[in-house]
């Protein structure tokens, strides 16, 4: 990941995301292993003003997996930390 030119590549391929998608791989790459809450998701990357549910951050994390898993289903890099919220493994 290259966080000035917004760019995602995997396997040499290059992933679009959108600017939301980005930060919320930004931050769960950049600290692999650590487990974020939706909640946490929410307030480091929509702002404290953000009044929507957790939902988005379940929506984003779906639709990341869906442009850079081989098997969204089963994903091998965004896992999920069942009751606690989302980590990022390589």
């Amino acid at each position: 990941m290259d966080y000035s030119k917004r760019l995602v590549l995997h396997k040499n391929n290059k992933i679009e995301l959108t600017p939301k998608e980005f930060e919320v791989l930004w931050l769960m790459a950049s600290n692999p292993n650590k487990v974020f809450s939706k909640t946490h998701l929410l307030d480091k990357v929509w702002d404290s003003a953000y009044y929507g549910d957790d939902n988005t951050v379940t929506v984003h994390i779906r639709r990341i997996r869906e442009k850079l898993e081989e098997n969204p289903s089963n994903p091998l890099y965004v896992k999920t930390v069942w009751g606690i919220g989302y980590k990022f493994e390589y």
